[in-house]
């Protein structure tokens, strides 16, 4: 791999050379050419002279700036050179940012970034390492391929690399882009669509591949051989338009589960249309209904804790009942000794009584 552009970081006052690698791949993509439809034949644009009207060869191709009206001033790279742009050389890094402060929408075209000679291995390593722990991306100007541009340099593994970044100005605005009228979101569906997003899975490797080109190359393959492209059978997807939003969403949940082969991804779908009509109950309501009439059986026949209180309470009435009994026996045994004895202590005084008197003589 050859590098596109070398140049120096600039990092305070540590300076690293640098060598800039394409980090991506348009090849890779799919391409198509223009033909002649009538014949086949192949459209080629050809570079022309507007003056000449006669095909320019590619040596002979300079570069113009495109002035008020139609005057071209015509640049040399000896021009675009002696441009006094402390950027043609060196990126120079203006400031260390959190990466998540950079618009998506600004990142272009990525490159590597290597050491360019043994003595920028250890300030390359250095910056590398800083930038890792303080979780901070560098953000700076560099000119490439004649023209000056916003670059962000941040730590990917063990190497640098450098995304160009659009300016500012390059970012069109908003304007009809938003709904014209308010849409008013219920919390429910907020929260179904946050359950849809938490039931994807991660992505796979046959999720980030390019299942359009091969289908592309089997269709080119089949009319080379005079043949029928030859595809897999793939699986349908529903044609059916579903008006209830939130049914939508549960069925969408039903069917990621279901992909993934976990459980409670076979339950029907429940759909309730906008008008009006009850849905149809599923088998899970109905096996939910089962289980709690089994319940309600068991509980019959089994004693309940509701019973056990009621014989708790039995149990301890018939006790007080019999202590109660208990406490009248012993109560009556006292009354009956205490009447004994005063019988007892009667009988004694009267005797007393009557060996005192004196008895009278026969007379």
């Amino acid at each position: 791999m050859r590098p596109t552009a070398k140049f120096s970081i600039s990092f305070g006052l540590v300076t690293i050379p640098v060598a800039a690698y394409s980090a991506t791949d348009t090849t890779a993509s799919v391409s198509f050419v223009r033909i002649h439809t009538a014949d086949g034949g192949r459209v080629r644009n050809q570079p022309v002279c507007s003056l000449e009207d006669a095909e320019v060869p590619q040596d002979e191709i300079g570069r113009g700036y495109k002035a008020d009206g139609d005057t071209v001033v015509p640049l040399s790279d000896e021009d675009l050179e002696a441009l006094p742009l402390p950027t043609a050389k060196t990126l120079t890094i203006l400031a260390f940012v959190d990466g998540g402060d950079i618009d998506p929408l600004q990142m272009g075209k990525g490159y590597y970034l290597s050491a360019d000679g043994a003595a920028a291995a250890k300030p390359y390593v250095l910056l590398r390492d800083a930038m890792e722990r303080h979780r901070r991306v560098g953000l700076g100007k560099v000119a490439l391929h004649g023209r000056e541009t916003l670059a962000m340099v941040r730590p990917m593994e063990d190497a640098l690399v450098m995304q160009v970044l659009l300016w500012p100005e390059q970012i069109r605005p908003m304007e009809g882009v938003l709904p014209e009228s308010g849409v008013d979101l219920g919390t429910k569906e907020v929260s179904a669509a946050e359950s849809l997003m938490d039931s994807y899975g991660e992505l796979s490797e046959d999720d980030v591949h390019d299942h359009y080109r091969e289908a592309l190359e089997e269709i080119v393959a089949a009319k080379l051989a005079d043949r029928e492209p030859d595809f897999e059978a793939a699986e349908e997807e529903p044609a059916a338009q579903v008006m209830d939003l939130m049914a939508a969403l549960q069925d969408s949940v039903r069917a990621a589960k279901r992909s993934r082969g976990e459980e409670g991804g076979t339950e029907p779908a429940t759909v309730t249309s906008l008008t009006g009509r009850p849905a149809k109950k599923s088998a899970t309501g109905k096996t939910a209904a089962k289980k709690t009439a089994a319940k309600k059986t068991t509980a019959k026949k089994s004693p309940s804790g509701a019973t056990a209180k009621r014989t708790g309470a039995r149990t301890a009435k018939a006790s007080a009942k019999a202590g109660g009994a208990e406490k009248s026996a012993g109560a009556t045994k006292r009354s009956t000794a205490k009447a004994s004895a005063a019988a007892t202590t009667a009988k004694t005084t009267a005797a007393k009584k009557t060996a005192g008197k004196p008895r009278r003589r026969a007379g």
